[in-house]
């Protein structure tokens, strides 16, 4: 059986080995290599990671049978309109199409409703098959945006929103 549990700091290593097995399949069709190994250290090291925890931010890990399949990591970022933003969901390859990552973003939007949020929002790559993945969850595009990340690397986007 699945369980979701809220993330500790202690979970650290797990969220940056599941990043670390997903990122190359999610994304090795879209990005260069180069590219996944810097966006993996910019937004997984240690550092950012605890920083993440420090400013709010919610992580939470599905679980089965003490093994971690995935998790999702997300935060309020207007709190006056109610708007929280989705920043991370990785499931481990192996687990896709499981109902995991369904499991995930259910809880997600139950979290955030509880809290009074009106809108969930993520980023997600224009050629990313987790598109429909998102659609089917109610989520629709609310824009297209081209993001330089550094290092002469850009994110080609879509902003998705769904009203909760």
């Amino acid at each position: 059986m699945i369980i979701l549990r809220k993330a500790k700091e202690q979970d650290i290593p797990s969220i940056q080995n599941i990043a670390n097995k997903t990122w190359p399949e999610a994304y090795g069709d879209m990005i260069s290599k180069e590219q996944i190994s810097y966006m993996l250290d910019k937004m997984y090291n240690k550092g950012e990671l605890l920083s993440q925890f420090q400013q709010g931010h919610i992580f939470l890990i599905a679980e089965e049978d003490d093994k971690d399949l995935g998790f999702a990591g997300f935060s309020v970022i207007d709190s006056k309109n109610q708007v929280y933003k989705l920043h991370k969901l990785y499931i481990l390859p192996q687990m896709h199409g499981m109902g995991v990552g369904k499991l995930l973003i259910n809880e997600v939007v139950n979290v955030i409703k509880k809290a009074g949020g009106k809108y969930l929002q993520l980023n997600v790559n224009r050629n990313n098959k987790a598109v429909r993945f998102y659609e089917t969850a109610g989520f629709k595009v609310k824009e297209t945006v081209d993001l330089d990340i550094g290092n002469g690397f850009l994110m080609n986007d879509y902003v998705m929103e769904k009203r909760l």
